[in-house]
């Protein structure tokens, strides 16, 4: 299968994962499969020293899970559930450094990919939140377990439970993000 919505390209030993589901890179379950079928192919190359995911476009890194997919039958949503946390934890434990390039909005699933990453890079303009809560959910792809492990217990239940969104410099302070640079520079290379 040819991924319709997971583009990569390796530079100089570095890949560059491009999530590319217009208008704001949503994750459903046909996108998570290419990401993980992403990562098997990244995974045998021998030359790969690390690896970037960004988003396609300057307004949105992830939006999270697509809630059309959402609306979807008990047995589908199960199933996201399952193909997210299986491709987040392959993710989270690469054995190579994988650098999230923030360059727009993280919700929701999109924030959980972010802070799968070993390193969080963001554009200034970048916002990040947990939404889940406006509809009855949690953060069901590791979310939990890796916000609390970065910002704090304390913190992390409070993003979680109002949902509350907060910019670039919020994030830095707290430590959701590594480093926050200026919009247009946080992908790889600067292009």
């Amino acid at each position: 299968m040819t991924p319709k919505h997971v583009r990569h390209r390796v530079e100089n030993g570095i890949a560059i994962v491009t999530l590319d589901n217009p208008p704001v890179n949503s994750l459903n379950t046909a996108v998570l499969q290419e990401l993980e079928m992403t990562f098997d192919e990244l995974e045998n190359n021998s030359q790969l020293r690390g690896v970037v995911i960004t988003g396609n476009g300057r307004k949105s890194f992830c939006a999270g899970a697509d809630i059309r997919a959402m609306a979807s039958s008990q047995n589908e949503i199960i199933e996201l559930i399952k193909t997210g946390q299986t491709v987040f934890n392959r993710i989270e434990l690469f054995d190579r450094p994988v650098i999230a390039a923030i360059n727009g909005v993280a919700l929701g699933g999109g924030n959980e990919l972010a802070i799968t990453c070993d390193i969080r890079i963001s554009s200034d303009l970048a916002k990040f939140s947990q939404p889940e809560v406006s509809m009855g959910l949690i953060p069901a792809w590791g979310g939990t377990r890796r916000l609390a492990q970065l910002v704090g217990l304390g913190l992390a239940k409070e993003l979680i439970l109002t949902g509350r969104t907060i910019d670039a410099q919020e994030a830095l302070r707290i430590g959701l993000v590594n480093k926050v640079v200026p919009d247009g520079e946080e992908r790889w290379g600067g292009h």
